[in-house]
């Protein structure tokens, strides 16, 4: 087990270094090679040379590239000094550059950002992970019965209907129309009843849409592993259908579940765009869309590197989790 830890970390660590790279490349070579000057993108298109000039000696633009992607690894760990024209600007580690609109450092601006979509995603992942695995799981059982349609068209309604529709539906009947929900978002520190309350929304509104996804995938998970040999010899044993059902088939239903849910929750944790959008909420799915429309391009830098982390670290603890939940799972 710590052997496999240790090589999971090793790879892990291995695949955001090529992901640094990759990004860094897309980020500040595609651009110059396109013939648009990342200097001119931090000072605007209207400033005269002597000015972007400086801006490229100060951002070390003028460096050869491999000295570029050390400066920014270096940043990462031990932080960067930036120096033009006289003036120098100490940037703390983690150091992900400065913003090219208010030239403001990046990691400030994320971790600001963060919690919010951290507890969308999660809150989000608890509601779709209970209601659609049980939804699935029922469904199986009760193949081809009312619930079983009704709950199919359900999840296919839910996959089909976008999450701006769903979302802007939900606030025009429970917060616009019958009220029952605040719409604004107040941040937890101020108060945790009008944190909780705003985000109720969100969470069922992103919850829908993946738990119909699961509900369909753990219903045809489970009809398949109900077919299998050691479930009939589960029964033939005598065990009755809860043990069956809980302790033998979900453990195995279970698995393709956890992968998804290690993809869609690393993946959420780097900005639910949408759902931000549609509730207003100032997470990193909102600093990332402005950025784009803004072309900030170490904003864009940042986000991407802490969905690829997020990415790899939930992947991660869903690799360590399959021994746990079923037993056939070994890791060596």
């Amino acid at each position: 087990m710590l052997a496999y830890l240790i090589r999971r970390l090793f790879a892990a660590a291995v695949m955001l270094v090529v992901i640094i790279l990759v990004v860094f490349g897309i980020f500040f070579l595609v651009p110059r090679w396109a013939g648009v000057d990342p200097a001119t993108m931090f000072v605007g298109k209207q400033a005269d040379p002597a000015a972007i000039e400086a801006v490229r000696q100060k951002l070390g633009l003028a460096d050869p590239i491999f000295f570029q992607v050390w400066e920014f690894f270096k940043g990462l760990f031990a932080g960067r000094t930036y120096s033009g024209g006289g003036d120098v600007t100490e940037c703390a580690a983690p150091c992900f550059g400065y913003s090219f609109r208010n030239e403001q450092a990046i990691w400030p601006v994320l971790t600001d950002r963060f919690p919010v979509t951290l507890a969308l995603a999660l809150g989000a992942a608890v509601l779709w992970l209970i209601f659609g695995v049980a939804a699935g799981v029922l469904s199986a059982l009760k193949r081809g019965s009312l619930w079983d349609r009704g709950a199919m068209i359900v999840a296919l309604g839910g996959v089909s209907l976008p999450i701006y529709f769903t979302g802007l539906l939900s606030l025009a009947i429970f917060s616009y129309g019958l009220g029952w929900l605040d719409a604004q978002y107040v941040p937890l520190e101020e108060s945790f009843t009008g944190w909780f309350g705003g985000m109720i929304l969100p969470w069922i509104t992103l919850a829908f849409l993946y738990a119909a996804m699961y509900a369909r995938i753990t219903r045809a998970t489970m009809l398949e592993v109900l077919g299998e040999d050691y479930i009939r010899t589960a029964r033939a044993k005598g065990l009755t259908e809860p043990v069956v059902i809980g302790k033998h088939a979900m453990r195995s239903t279970m698995t393709p579940i956890l992968t998804m849910l290690g993809m869609d929750l690393g993946a959420l944790i780097g900005g639910a765009i949408l759902t931000e959008t549609t509730f207003s909420l100032p997470g990193l799915g909102q600093a990332v869309l402005k950025a784009i429309s803004d072309k900030d391009l170490p904003v864009i830098l940042g986000v991407t590197l802490i969905t690829s982390l997020a990415v790899i670290v939930a992947n991660l603890l869903v690799d360590l989790l399959y021994a746990v939940i079923d037993p056939r799972v070994r890791l060596s």
